[in-house]
């Protein structure tokens, strides 16, 4: 059995040993899974999932929404701060 398997050596001269990346698990987007038809900016519970703490709209790669439902989740944060129920910055 090969015990250096899933590791690659680097070329530095160091004898580094660095590990390979697994592919990331595929997420459902919740809005579709859900058959969630609109994108409610009064629903603040559900955006703040898609919100860092600091403030800032997480990317689709992160949230694992589908670029549909997240272009309608971006507009209803940007909705929603305006209306003053969710923070232009974090808390």
């Amino acid at each position: 059995m090969d015990k250096n398997k899933g590791r690659v050596k680097t070329n530095d001269g160091d004898d580094k040993v660095r590990r390979t990346r697994r592919p990331a698990k595929k997420r459902v987007c919740e809005y579709c899974q859900g058959h969630i038809e609109r994108v409610d900016y009064k629903d603040v519970e559900r955006l703040k999932k898609y919100t860092a703490e600091n403030g800032k709209i997480l990317p689709r790669r992160a949230t694992g929404l589908c670029a549909e439902h997240q272009r309608d989740v971006t507009t209803a944060i940007k909705r929603a701060r305006v209306m003053a129920l969710l923070p232009f910055r974090g808390e």
